[in-house]
């Protein structure tokens, strides 16, 4: 990775007087040998005793939820011995860095949910990338800068490997907006803010800060550079929107990214998909120890007998994946008095005043939802597609390609004030095939509605904690993607990705023919290229529909790159989710933990309460890790030691 620019060649403001403007003079002289040695990580869980690597019994576990938290824990327990079965309801294994194929032209692609940075303190990622012995699919993306459409200049982060403070005096003297972060440590809010961001630890800082969310908290006397510059922008790639996001969480998210990490912004990206690059090495592993790897897995019962999971039940066979009955909220933005729809992001669903039946509106061809439009043909109103023009009739069926399959219609099952129960109509092949697993442990590492979902089908003797710490997690506001193909390249003075601040909808863009090899490929032979941008966390009132999405992404993007305005439009490709973990004011206390009060049962995925500062990627990785090291624990073998940064601030109070 390239290192920060000799500071000679920088605008002259000395070190000394940066300390002196953040009053920390005397903390750098006591802590100076974090700029002589990079600081190490901290070993959060680690044995004393020389304990066996596996259990002394055979044993069996069962993981439901093949993304990243699922996957770690299924690898972990498989390396050891563990006779593993993962449960995955979608064809594609990952969760939220799943890939799938589609077509552009006559070019076949791998479409995922989105880039992903993967940054240098992901400790426990990158030791299973070490495990896996696939470094070679990651490439360094050097520096990563931040855009403001008004005010400010470009903000440029670059590897450090120095810790607090003397990552803050290298910002400081980095940043061309250093006179507007509008600090005066003179005003009490300004040196509670410092304190606090500089601070952090936990339970302390969630004590002070829960019940705050950051909208709340910045609204008075807040330095508004520092919230423009940085609070703003790296609030949102939380995938927590500032107003539903606890300040006690804001601080968490900083600390592991920033204040508490000496490794710098800059990050890796992968060199092809991730489906290629790190999932499917993880999947191969836990196939090679034995482990069973189930896709298109649809639970249909959870048993519990004396408060344990005594077996789950699933469904397998070329059938819809929603053959077992789900319950779905309604969607108040959508629905007037003709319809009603249930669900967001890409699994909405319509559902007619007065009838039993529910189409669900996912277009068959890639995924993206629906919409309804009037006269698609001689017989009446019908759905289109906003992504590549596919067309239904009223009940469904396919009037126009690319589209082959009719949309899914399910049966009404129950309805409860603002939820409906549905199930798939309409199955394809053999009839699905019921099939009972009993093991000695269960992992659920689903998302937030999939560990709804599972906890609602539960049967039998419930440990009533669990129930109710599930039913208190809530997801952030939507997430969308949207990626373009055009026939001609641009010029582009930044980052590869880079997060933008000051659009209404537009929070990074990614130039995926620069990074990944299949989009190189394609770029040199065509001469075009391919953009992605994402909306981290924004308002369905803003934008209720994936049409809307699709136009401001569109219109955005000519207003971040007006020479694409010229070029002509190819392909474009719509990703849009509700299912990331929401962290609102006052949830800390009752989040759920890995272990539980079942003690069989653990708990893995983002949204888990975790003993150490972490996120998104790593948090998922991490708490998989940690539900193996449970299960270890419990059986007397050694457990894995899991890293982090320092997991408190310098100036903790």
């Amino acid at each position: 990775m390239s290192q920060l620019p000799e500071l000679s060649s920088l605008q002259a403001l000395s070190r000394r007087s940066v300390l002196k403007l953040f009053g920390f003079g005397t903390l750098a002289a006591g802590v100076g040998y974090s700029r002589l040695s990079k600081p190490q990580p901290t070993i959060h869980s680690q044995d004393t005793l020389t304990l066996p690597r596996q259990p002394q019994r055979d044993l069996k576990a069962v993981v439901v939820g093949g993304g990243l938290a699922g996957l770690a824990a299924a690898y972990e327990l498989s390396q050891r011995g563990v006779q593993v079965t993962l449960l995955e309801r979608s064809p594609q294994l990952g969760g939220k860095i799943a890939s799938w194929p589609i077509q552009v032209g006559e070019d076949r692609f791998m479409m995922e949910h989105g880039f992903h940075g993967f940054f240098p303190q992901y400790y426990n990622l990158f030791g299973l990338v070490e495990e896996l012995n696939i470094r070679e699919n990651f490439k360094s993306l050097d520096y990563y800068s931040v855009v403001y459409k008004n005010d400010y200049k470009p903000e440029v982060f670059r590897p450090s490997h120095s810790a607090f403070p003397w990552n803050v005096v290298d910002l400081a003297i980095n940043s061309p907006n250093r006179l507007k972060w509008g600090i005066n440590l003179a005003k009490l809010k300004h040196l509670e803010v410092f304190r606090e961001i500089t601070g952090f630890r936990a339970p302390q800082s969630f004590n002070r800060l829960d019940q705050l969310s950051v909208a709340e908290w910045v609204k008075e006397d807040f330095p508004q550079g520092l919230y423009d510059l940085y609070f703003l922008p790296f609030a949102k790639s939380s995938l927590n929107a500032p107003d539903l996001m606890s300040a006690g969480e804001l601080m968490q998210f900083f600390h592991f990214y920033f204040f508490g990490n000496p490794e710098g912004l800059a990050f890796n990206g992968t060199c092809q998909d991730m489906g290629r690059s790190l999932v499917d090495p993880i999947v191969a592993a836990i196939q090679n120890q034995g482990g069973q790897v189930i896709t298109q897995a649809t639970v249909s019962g959870l048993d519990w007998q004396d408060g344990q999971i005594s077996s789950v039940t699933y469904q397998k066979g070329a059938v819809s994946t929603d053959s077992a009955p789900f319950w779905v909220g309604r969607n108040p933005l959508l629905s007037n008095d003709d319809m009603e729809y249930f669900g967001a992001g890409d699994r909405v669903f319509s559902h007619k005043p007065g009838t039993q039946e529910a189409l669900s509106l996912t277009c068959t061809h890639q995924g993206c939802t629906v919409q309804k439009t009037v006269q698609v043909s001689a017989s009446g109103d019908g759905y289109a597609c906003p992504c590549h023009g596919a067309l239904y009739g009223e009940g469904g069926e396919v009037l126009a390609g690319p589209a082959q399959d009719n949309l899914t219609r399910y049966k009404v099952l129950a309805r409860a004030d603002d939820q409906v129960q549905l199930v798939a109509m309409t199955t394809s092949g053999a009839a699905a095939i019921a099939e009972t697993l009993e093991a000695d442990y269960y992992v659920l590492a689903a998302d937030i509605p999939g560990i709804k979902h599972l906890i609602a089908l539960s049967k039998g003797q419930v440990e009533p904690v669990v129930v109710a710490q599930v039913d208190q997690l809530q997801v952030a506001d939507p997430f969308a993607v949207g990626r373009f193909w055009f026939d001609r390249d641009f010029d582009w003075e930044h980052s590869w990705f880079t997060s933008l601040s000051g659009y209404r909808l537009t929070d990074s863009i990614t130039l995926y023919h620069r990074i990944q090899e299949d989009y190189i490929e394609w770029a040199e032979r065509t001469g075009g290229s391919v953009v992605e941008l994402h909306a981290y966390c924004y308002k369905e009132k803003e934008f209720p529909t994936q049409q809307a999405l699709l136009e401001t992404f569109q219109s955005e993007l000519f207003e971040i790159v007006p020479s694409l305005q010229e070029a002509t439009l190819l392909h474009k490709q719509l990703v849009n989710q509700k299912n990331f973990a929401g962290f609102p004011p006052g949830s800390f206390a009752a989040r759920p933990e890995t272990t539980t009060k079942a003690t069989n049962l653990l708990f893995a995925g983002d949204w888990v309460k975790m003993p150490f500062p972490c996120g998104l990627m790593e948090r998922a990785v991490s708490s998989g890790l940690l539900a193996a090291n449970a299960v270890l624990q419990k059986e007397g073998a050694q457990r894995r030691p899991i890293l982090s940064v320092n997991p408190e601030g310098i100036l903790k109070i």
